[in-house]
Protein backbone atom coordinates (compact mmCIF):
# COMPACT_ATOMS: atom_id res chain seq x y z
CA UNK A 1 0.00 0.00 0.00
CA UNK A 2 2.85 2.41 0.79
CA UNK A 3 4.35 1.79 -2.62
CA UNK A 4 1.01 2.54 -4.29
CA UNK A 5 0.68 5.76 -2.33
CA UNK A 6 4.12 6.94 -3.45
CA UNK A 7 3.23 6.13 -7.03
CA UNK A 8 -0.02 8.12 -7.14
CA UNK A 9 1.57 11.61 -7.26
CA UNK A 10 3.63 10.45 -10.23
CA UNK A 11 0.46 9.42 -12.05
CA UNK A 12 -1.15 12.76 -11.29
CA UNK A 13 1.76 15.09 -12.09
CA UNK A 14 4.37 13.38 -14.25
CA UNK A 15 4.24 13.59 -18.00
CA UNK A 16 6.76 12.87 -20.74
CA UNK A 17 8.49 16.00 -22.05
CA UNK A 18 7.77 17.08 -25.61
CA UNK A 19 9.40 19.60 -27.89
CA UNK A 20 7.83 23.03 -28.12
CA UNK A 21 10.06 24.51 -30.81
CA UNK A 22 7.35 24.28 -33.47
CA UNK A 23 4.75 25.75 -31.14
CA UNK A 24 7.08 28.62 -30.23
CA UNK A 25 7.73 29.28 -33.92
CA UNK A 26 4.00 29.31 -34.68
CA UNK A 27 3.42 31.75 -31.83
CA UNK A 28 6.12 34.11 -33.09
CA UNK A 29 4.80 33.94 -36.65
CA UNK A 30 1.27 34.59 -35.41
CA UNK A 31 2.46 37.55 -33.34
CA UNK A 32 4.30 38.96 -36.34
CA UNK A 33 1.26 38.59 -38.59
CA UNK A 34 -0.99 40.37 -36.10
CA UNK A 35 1.62 43.12 -35.71
CA UNK A 36 1.76 43.64 -39.48
CA UNK A 37 -2.03 43.72 -39.69
CA UNK A 38 -2.23 46.36 -36.95
CA UNK A 39 0.48 48.43 -38.64
CA UNK A 40 -1.40 48.18 -41.94
CA UNK A 41 -4.64 49.29 -40.28
CA UNK A 42 -2.87 52.26 -38.68
CA UNK A 43 -1.32 53.48 -41.91
CA UNK A 44 -4.47 52.62 -43.88
CA UNK A 45 -6.52 54.79 -41.54
CA UNK A 46 -4.09 57.64 -42.13
CA UNK A 47 -4.62 57.24 -45.87
CA UNK A 48 -8.36 57.53 -45.33
CA UNK A 49 -7.67 60.79 -43.54
CA UNK A 50 -6.60 62.31 -46.84
CA UNK A 51 -10.07 61.75 -48.26
CA UNK A 52 -13.28 63.62 -47.48
CA UNK A 53 -14.71 60.75 -45.44
CA UNK A 54 -15.91 61.72 -41.95
CA UNK A 55 -13.67 59.89 -39.48
CA UNK A 56 -14.20 59.52 -35.71
CA UNK A 57 -10.52 60.33 -35.01
CA UNK A 58 -8.42 62.77 -36.95
CA UNK A 59 -5.67 61.14 -38.98
CA UNK A 60 -3.24 64.06 -39.15
CA UNK A 61 0.34 63.73 -37.96
CA UNK A 62 -0.40 65.36 -34.62
CA UNK A 63 -3.12 62.88 -33.72
CA UNK A 64 -1.64 59.83 -35.43
CA UNK A 65 2.02 60.10 -36.42
CA UNK A 66 3.42 57.66 -38.92
CA UNK A 67 4.85 54.50 -37.43
CA UNK A 68 8.28 55.20 -38.88
CA UNK A 69 8.24 58.63 -37.20
CA UNK A 70 7.58 56.93 -33.85
CA UNK A 71 10.46 54.51 -34.41
CA UNK A 72 12.80 57.28 -35.57
CA UNK A 73 12.06 59.35 -32.46
CA UNK A 74 13.43 56.55 -30.28
CA UNK A 75 16.91 57.18 -31.70
CA UNK A 76 16.70 60.96 -31.50
CA UNK A 77 17.50 63.17 -28.46
CA UNK A 78 14.76 63.03 -25.87
CA UNK A 79 14.89 66.79 -25.29
CA UNK A 80 16.53 69.77 -26.88
CA UNK A 81 20.13 70.13 -25.80
CA UNK A 82 20.20 66.60 -24.38
CA UNK A 83 22.65 63.97 -25.55
CA UNK A 84 20.49 61.09 -24.28
CA UNK A 85 18.28 59.50 -26.88
CA UNK A 86 14.62 58.96 -26.20
CA UNK A 87 15.15 55.21 -26.30
CA UNK A 88 17.78 55.37 -23.56
CA UNK A 89 15.58 57.59 -21.36
CA UNK A 90 12.62 55.25 -21.77
CA UNK A 91 14.80 52.20 -21.14
CA UNK A 92 16.00 53.60 -17.81
CA UNK A 93 12.44 54.54 -16.90
CA UNK A 94 11.26 51.04 -17.83
CA UNK A 95 13.82 49.47 -15.47
CA UNK A 96 12.55 51.63 -12.60
CA UNK A 97 8.95 50.72 -13.36
CA UNK A 98 9.88 47.08 -13.71
CA UNK A 99 11.44 46.94 -10.24
CA UNK A 100 8.34 48.48 -8.71
CA UNK A 101 6.06 46.18 -10.69
CA UNK A 102 8.00 43.09 -9.56
CA UNK A 103 7.65 44.16 -5.92
CA UNK A 104 3.91 44.67 -6.34
CA UNK A 105 3.55 41.45 -8.30
CA UNK A 106 5.29 39.41 -5.61
CA UNK A 107 3.26 41.02 -2.81
CA UNK A 108 -0.01 40.60 -4.68
CA UNK A 109 0.77 36.99 -5.58
CA UNK A 110 1.54 36.09 -1.96
CA UNK A 111 -1.66 37.77 -0.76
CA UNK A 112 -3.74 36.11 -3.48
CA UNK A 113 -2.22 32.71 -2.83
CA UNK A 114 -2.82 33.06 0.90
CA UNK A 115 -6.43 34.09 0.42
CA UNK A 116 -7.02 31.23 -2.02
CA UNK A 117 -5.62 28.68 0.43
CA UNK A 118 -7.70 30.19 3.24
CA UNK A 119 -10.93 30.12 1.25
CA UNK A 120 -10.46 26.50 0.18
CA UNK A 121 -9.69 25.45 3.73
CA UNK A 122 -12.49 27.51 5.30
CA UNK A 123 -15.82 27.86 3.46
CA UNK A 124 -16.93 30.24 6.21
CA UNK A 125 -14.04 32.60 5.44
CA UNK A 126 -14.86 32.39 1.74
CA UNK A 127 -18.50 33.30 2.30
CA UNK A 128 -17.53 36.21 4.53
CA UNK A 129 -14.56 37.66 2.68
CA UNK A 130 -15.01 36.76 -0.99
CA UNK A 131 -17.65 39.46 -1.63
CA UNK A 132 -15.20 42.05 -0.29
CA UNK A 133 -12.42 40.68 -2.48
CA UNK A 134 -14.68 41.03 -5.54
CA UNK A 135 -15.86 44.49 -4.48
CA UNK A 136 -12.27 45.68 -4.17
CA UNK A 137 -11.80 45.28 -7.91
CA UNK A 138 -14.64 47.70 -8.65
CA UNK A 139 -12.77 50.61 -7.01
CA UNK A 140 -11.18 52.87 -9.66
CA UNK A 141 -7.43 52.78 -9.26
CA UNK A 142 -7.13 56.44 -10.23
CA UNK A 143 -9.35 57.33 -7.27
CA UNK A 144 -7.29 55.58 -4.61
CA UNK A 145 -3.80 56.20 -6.04
CA UNK A 146 -3.49 59.77 -4.65
CA UNK A 147 -4.80 58.65 -1.25
CA UNK A 148 -2.30 55.80 -1.00
CA UNK A 149 0.56 58.12 -1.96
CA UNK A 150 -0.54 60.70 0.64
CA UNK A 151 -0.80 58.07 3.37
CA UNK A 152 2.68 56.81 2.53
CA UNK A 153 4.04 60.35 2.63
CA UNK A 154 2.47 60.91 6.04
CA UNK A 155 4.53 58.04 7.44
CA UNK A 156 7.58 59.03 5.34
CA UNK A 157 7.70 55.76 3.45
CA UNK A 158 9.78 55.48 0.27
CA UNK A 159 7.79 56.39 -2.82
CA UNK A 160 8.17 52.94 -4.35
CA UNK A 161 6.17 51.33 -1.51
CA UNK A 162 2.77 52.93 -2.29
CA UNK A 163 3.41 52.36 -6.00
CA UNK A 164 4.10 48.67 -5.38
CA UNK A 165 1.00 48.53 -3.16
CA UNK A 166 -1.15 49.74 -6.05
CA UNK A 167 0.39 47.11 -8.31
CA UNK A 168 -0.35 44.46 -5.67
CA UNK A 169 -3.94 45.74 -5.46
CA UNK A 170 -4.48 44.87 -9.11
CA UNK A 171 -2.51 41.63 -9.16
CA UNK A 172 -3.86 39.77 -6.10
CA UNK A 173 -7.38 39.18 -7.43
CA UNK A 174 -6.67 36.84 -10.39
CA UNK A 175 -4.27 34.84 -8.21
CA UNK A 176 -6.95 34.43 -5.53
CA UNK A 177 -9.64 33.28 -7.95
CA UNK A 178 -7.44 30.86 -9.90
CA UNK A 179 -5.89 29.42 -6.75
CA UNK A 180 -9.38 28.50 -5.55
CA UNK A 181 -10.29 27.07 -8.92
CA UNK A 182 -7.06 25.10 -9.21
CA UNK A 183 -7.24 23.59 -5.73
CA UNK A 184 -10.78 22.42 -6.45
CA UNK A 185 -9.97 21.15 -9.94
CA UNK A 186 -9.08 17.48 -9.18
CA UNK A 187 -11.85 15.12 -10.19
CA UNK A 188 -13.89 13.30 -7.54
CA UNK A 189 -12.34 10.05 -8.79
CA UNK A 190 -8.81 11.25 -7.98
CA UNK A 191 -9.87 12.45 -4.55
CA UNK A 192 -11.66 9.16 -3.85
CA UNK A 193 -8.56 7.24 -4.86
CA UNK A 194 -6.53 9.10 -2.23
CA UNK A 195 -9.15 8.42 0.42
CA UNK A 196 -9.26 4.73 -0.51
CA UNK A 197 -5.61 4.34 0.52
CA UNK A 198 -6.23 6.14 3.82
CA UNK A 199 -4.40 9.33 2.82
CA UNK A 200 -4.92 12.12 5.32
CA UNK A 201 -6.56 15.42 4.21
CA UNK A 202 -3.21 17.19 4.43
CA UNK A 203 -1.57 14.51 2.27
CA UNK A 204 -4.36 14.78 -0.28
CA UNK A 205 -4.00 18.55 -0.28
CA UNK A 206 -0.22 18.43 -0.64
CA UNK A 207 0.08 15.58 -3.12
CA UNK A 208 -3.04 16.06 -5.25
CA UNK A 209 -4.59 19.50 -5.03
CA UNK A 210 -1.48 21.70 -4.97
CA UNK A 211 0.13 20.05 -8.05
CA UNK A 212 -3.23 20.23 -9.84
CA UNK A 213 -3.45 23.96 -9.09
CA UNK A 214 -0.14 24.87 -10.74
CA UNK A 215 -1.50 25.37 -14.30
CA UNK A 216 -4.31 27.58 -12.99
CA UNK A 217 -1.90 29.49 -10.77
CA UNK A 218 0.51 30.30 -13.58
CA UNK A 219 -2.36 31.44 -15.78
CA UNK A 220 -3.28 33.87 -13.03
CA UNK A 221 0.34 34.94 -12.56
CA UNK A 222 0.59 35.93 -16.21
CA UNK A 223 -2.53 38.07 -15.85
CA UNK A 224 -1.16 39.52 -12.61
CA UNK A 225 2.17 40.37 -14.27
CA UNK A 226 0.46 42.55 -16.86
CA UNK A 227 -1.84 44.08 -14.25
CA UNK A 228 1.08 44.95 -11.99
CA UNK A 229 2.69 47.00 -14.77
CA UNK A 230 -0.56 48.93 -15.25
CA UNK A 231 -0.90 49.50 -11.50
CA UNK A 232 2.69 50.68 -11.26
CA UNK A 233 2.36 53.21 -14.06
CA UNK A 234 -0.89 54.57 -12.62
CA UNK A 235 0.71 54.80 -9.19
CA UNK A 236 3.68 56.73 -10.55
CA UNK A 237 1.48 59.52 -11.91
CA UNK A 238 0.47 61.18 -8.58
CA UNK A 239 3.56 60.11 -6.64
CA UNK A 240 5.91 62.76 -7.96
CA UNK A 241 8.56 60.10 -8.57
CA UNK A 242 11.02 61.66 -11.04
CA UNK A 243 11.78 58.32 -12.70
CA UNK A 244 9.56 55.63 -14.14
CA UNK A 245 7.40 55.30 -17.23
CA UNK A 246 4.45 56.99 -15.56
CA UNK A 247 6.44 60.21 -15.19
CA UNK A 248 7.66 59.99 -18.80
CA UNK A 249 4.13 59.46 -20.07
CA UNK A 250 2.96 62.46 -18.10
CA UNK A 251 5.85 64.63 -19.29
CA UNK A 252 5.47 63.79 -22.97
CA UNK A 253 1.70 64.28 -22.77
CA UNK A 254 2.37 67.94 -21.86
CA UNK A 255 4.27 68.40 -25.12
CA UNK A 256 1.99 66.23 -27.23
CA UNK A 257 1.19 68.96 -29.75
CA UNK A 258 4.87 69.54 -30.56
CA UNK A 259 6.06 65.93 -30.38
CA UNK A 260 3.26 63.35 -30.36
CA UNK A 261 5.57 60.59 -31.55
CA UNK A 262 7.45 60.74 -28.21
CA UNK A 263 4.29 59.96 -26.27
CA UNK A 264 3.51 57.06 -28.59
CA UNK A 265 7.07 55.80 -28.11
CA UNK A 266 6.58 55.88 -24.32
CA UNK A 267 3.35 53.91 -24.72
CA UNK A 268 5.24 51.42 -26.90
CA UNK A 269 7.85 50.91 -24.17
CA UNK A 270 5.08 50.37 -21.61
CA UNK A 271 3.58 47.68 -23.83
CA UNK A 272 6.97 46.02 -24.32
CA UNK A 273 7.55 46.07 -20.56
CA UNK A 274 4.25 44.29 -19.94
CA UNK A 275 4.96 41.73 -22.64
CA UNK A 276 8.43 41.09 -21.24
CA UNK A 277 7.10 40.56 -17.72
CA UNK A 278 4.46 38.12 -18.93
CA UNK A 279 7.08 36.31 -21.03
CA UNK A 280 9.31 35.87 -17.94
CA UNK A 281 6.41 34.31 -16.02
CA UNK A 282 5.62 32.08 -19.01
CA UNK A 283 9.25 30.94 -19.11
CA UNK A 284 9.12 30.03 -15.42
CA UNK A 285 5.89 28.15 -16.10
CA UNK A 286 7.61 26.17 -18.84
CA UNK A 287 10.38 25.19 -16.44
CA UNK A 288 8.02 24.19 -13.63
CA UNK A 289 5.05 22.52 -15.30
CA UNK A 290 5.33 19.54 -17.70
CA UNK A 291 4.40 20.57 -21.26
CA UNK A 292 1.51 18.14 -21.68
CA UNK A 293 -0.21 19.51 -18.61
CA UNK A 294 0.08 23.05 -19.95
CA UNK A 295 -1.50 21.99 -23.25
CA UNK A 296 -4.34 20.27 -21.39
CA UNK A 297 -5.17 23.55 -19.64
Amino acid sequence: MGGLYRFIPLMVVAAPPISFSNRWLRSMVGFGVVLLVLAGLWEGYKLLGRTDLPLPVRADNRSMPHLWDIVRSIFEPARRGSEETLGWVLTKASLVTFREAVAGFLAGSVIGLGLGLLFVRSPLAERGLMPWVVASQTIPLLAIAPMVVLWAGKYRLPLWIPIAALAAFLSFFPVTVNTIRGLRSPSPTSAELFRSIAASPSQEFRKLRIPAAFPYLFTALKVAAGASVVGTIVGELPSGLPDGLGRQLLTFSYYYSSGPEKLYAAVLFAVLLGLTFVAVVALIERLVIPPTRRVAQ
